[in-house]
């Protein structure tokens, strides 16, 4: 596994919608690094020396390499990459979206329309990604973050959330919820489970 790739700047080129590559001239050898948005701002001019973390990813086809400023830039690309529906493409325009300390914000506010955004993303895999990446990365979820108007320790938020991770779309995790009875979230999403089954 190639972790770390240090070197002289050879290219860099933005690419669109978010993010770029960087080719690295280590001791002779040009590695080509596919980046984010916010790596590509931190990659200095050619023939200046840089560091970049690394990930490669092997197919079929192809050797992939993907570079990061940081570490933890390339713990959220990992994490990103354990997502349904998201690849390699849609994490880079993920991280381009702003650093991972914003990123690692919006996860905790629940803010599913800064997800939304980034191309290939829609709402269903937005919520995937809040709900499944707030647990990995020990997001600590505010007591005054709102999702729209609800507390974030609202049993009915957190009964959304739960059935939204479970496949639900939010349309029919809302529709299920309801008129559903109970005071806790584990109660709300038994009830939705069953509703479900009828």
């Amino acid at each position: 596994m190639i972790a770390l790739v240090r070197g002289e700047v050879a290219g860099r080129r933005p690419a669109a919608p978010a993010g770029g590559d960087v080719v690295v001239d280590v001791n002779g050898v040009g590695y080509r690094l596919a980046v984010s948005s916010e790596t590509l701002k931190q990659v200095p001019a050619a023939g200046k020396r840089v560091t970049l973390h690394s990930h490669l990813i092997v197919r079929d086809d192809a050797l992939q390499l993907y570079g990061f400023a940081t570490e933890e830039e390339r713990d959220l690309f990992l994490m990103l990459l354990g997502v349904q529906s998201v690849g390699p493409k849609v994490a880079l325009a993920v991280l381009s979206g702003g650093t991972p300390r914003e990123l690692l914000g919006a996860l905790a506010a629940g803010d599913a329309a800064r997800f939304q955004a980034v191309p290939g993303i829609g709402k269903r895999t937005a919520e995937r990604i809040i709900v499944e990446l707030r647990e990995k990365a020990g997001v600590a979820v505010p007591d005054d973050a709102v999702h729209g108007s609800v507390a974030s320790d609202d049993p009915r938020t957190l009964a959304r959330e739960g059935l939204v991770g479970l496949g639900f779309s939010l349309d029919e995790a809302e529709r299920l919820l309801k008129r559903a009875p109970g005071e806790t979230a584990e109660e709300l999403i038994a009830h939705a489970l069953r509703t479900s089954r009828r």
